[in-house]
C-alpha cells in the first residue's frame, strides 16, 4: 500500500509538473490532464485512507496480540505452579496411601490374632448346651453305676449278716 501510494503521488507530481511548464503545446489536452490528475487524487485518497486503516487494523491486532501473549504467559505459569503443587501433593498421598496400608496390615493381622484368641476362650468358658442323647446317655450310665453300687451294697450286707452270725456264735476273748 505505501508503495503504491508513493508510486501515485510520484505520478501526480510528474504530471502537475508537466503541465505547469509555460509551454502550452499541450494545450489541447488540457480538459484530460485534469480528469486523470483528479482519477490520481481519488486514488491517492483511497490509497490513503486504506493505507490508515490497514495499520489501525495491524496495530489492534498487534495489540490483540500482545495482551493475548501476556494472558498466556501468565496462566502458563500458573498451571506450572498447579502442576508443581498438585506433583507434590501427589507424592505426599501416595506416601501417606503407603503408610495407612501398611498400618491397616498390622492391625489386621493383630485383629485376626484376637479373633482366634476370643474364639479359643469362648470355646472354653462358654458352657454348650447338652443334646438330648448326651444326657441321655450320662443318665443311663449313672443309672448303671447305681445299680452296680447297689448290687455290691448287697453282696457285702449278705457278707456282713453272714460273718455276724459266724461271729453271734462264737465267744469273743480279749
Amino acid at each position: 500500500m505505501e508503495k503504491g501510494l508513493n508510486g501515485i503521488k510520484m505520478a501526480l507530481k510528474v504530471l502537475n509538473e508537466y503541465y505547469a511548464k509555460a509551454d502550452k503545446s499541450h494545450d489541447s489536452s488540457d480538459g484530460a490532464s485534469t480528469g486523470i490528475i483528479g482519477l490520481l487524487e481519488v486514488c491517492e485518497s483511497d490509497f490513503s485512507k486504506g493505507l490508515a486503516e490497514m495499520n489501525a487494523a495491524e496495530e489492534s491486532a498487534q495489540s490483540a496480540y500482545d495482551q493475548e501473549t501476556k494472558e498466556n504467559e501468565i496462566e502458563k505459569a500458573t498451571k506450572e505452579q498447579d502442576v508443581k503443587y498438585k506433583t507434590k501433593e501427589s507424592a505426599g498421598l501416595d506416601k501417606t496411601v503407603s503408610e495407612l496400608t501398611s498400618d491397616k496390615d498390622g492391625v489386621s493381622a493383630e485383629l485376626s490374632a484376637v479373633l482366634e484368641y476370643l474364639k479359643k476362650i469362648e470355646e472354653e468358658c462358654i458352657a454348650k448346651p447338652e443334646t438330648y442323647a448326651d444326657r441321655k446317655a450320662r443318665r443311663e450310665a449313672e443309672i448303671a453305676g447305681l445299680n452296680e453300687g447297689l448290687s455290691i451294697l448287697e453282696e457285702e450286707t449278705a457278707l456282713l449278716q453272714t460273718s455276724r452270725r459266724v461271729l453271734r456264735g462264737t465267744k469273743r476273748h480279749f
